[in-house]
């Protein structure tokens, strides 16, 4: 039978998209412990090369999270392109003390008969993936973040009981992948000598167009959008859908206080207008929330 609860939808944290310094991502997680996130992914999703943390480090961290409270979920490469990184998702998903986010479907043959999470790389558009899916053993999505309210509700409306919808809420989005190391090219680097330059650009690389109107941020492989997507502004709508968790995907700064602004609202104990304002203090660019409502990503929120 479809869901119709109604409930207030919890808060996640998505994984580190960025290439911090070890030091920077344990002091990140202690302060996270401290927020009301119900939900912590761990792991990196973006390139295998950033070989700052092993599996051993997020298994560890996983472990603190769960002591706190929380439930820790240990996230996967969006896009495998080498025997190597094989062999490390498979060793990855042969743990079965937490629950694996798969973003890339080679994943889903490790994780076979498990419990297990899609993320938003994943091409999840309509009823009949869903279906498959959910044949598989997921147990929660991350909805694709170029699609919106319409599509949002009618997977809901078709989904059974027990498996979850969460929506990316915050964060600059996280738009394509490419064998290619743009960042690397920027500094006339090859992507096998890339001399990690992205952790130059914690919160990534912003890129504008000619006339100086910025246009897409660089985080290595990863292509994201300059904008800040935020859906705080449309929270009781989300609500009222069934969508049970929402996403704050992690910045280099004041992620904690964003992370309290939507709990806040959530809570009804912050109008959502002045709660936008407050976000507009702490993100690294202007806002959208375009494609929630079916209209150009960039669009301003």
């Amino acid at each position: 039978m479809p869901t119709t609860s109604h409930s207030i939808p919890r808060l996640t944290l998505g994984p580190i998209l960025y290439h911090w310094t070890r030091e920077q991502i344990f002091d990140f997680y202690a302060e996270m412990l401290e927020t009301p996130v119900a939900v912590i992914y761990l792991g990196e999703t973006i390139c295998s090369k950033r070989r700052l943390l092993r599996p051993e480090d997020y298994w560890e961290l996983a472990e603190r999270v769960a002591a706190a409270g929380k439930e820790p979920v240990i996230s996967t490469l969006a896009l495998i392109e080498a025997d190597s990184e094989l062999k490390t998702l498979q060793r990855i998903c042969a743990d079965e003390r937490f629950l694996i986010e798969a973003n890339d479907l080679a994943g889903l043959d490790f994780l076979e008969g498990r419990p297990f999470v899609t993320g938003h790389s994943i091409n999840l558009y309509n009823q009949r993936t869903l279906a498959f899916l959910i044949q598989r053993g997921l147990k929660r999505w991350v909805l694709p973040v170029e699609l919106g309210r319409e599509t949002t509700a009618a997977l809901i409306k078709t989904r059974p009981a027990g498996v979850e919808c969460e929506l990316f809420a915050y964060g600059r989005l996280p738009l394509a992948y490419s064998a290619r190391c743009f960042t690397a090219y920027n500094r006339n680097l090859s992507k096998d000598d890339c001399q990690f330059c992205c952790g130059d650009y914690p919160d990534g690389l912003l890129v504008s167009t000619q006339e100086g109107t910025p246009f897409l941020a660089l985080n290595g492989i990863q292509t994201q959008s300059a904008t800040t997507h935020n859906l705080l502004s449309v929270l009781p709508e989300v609500a009222q859908l069934g969508v049970e968790l929402l996403r704050i995907s992690p910045q280099s700064m004041h992620t904690a206080e964003i992370i309290q602004v939507f709990a806040k609202t959530l809570a009804g104990e912050l109008d959502p207008i002045e709660g936008t304002a407050q976000l507009r203090n702490w993100c690294p660019s202007a806002l959208s929330d375009g494609y929630w409502t079916g209209k150009a990503g960039i669009a301003t929120a």
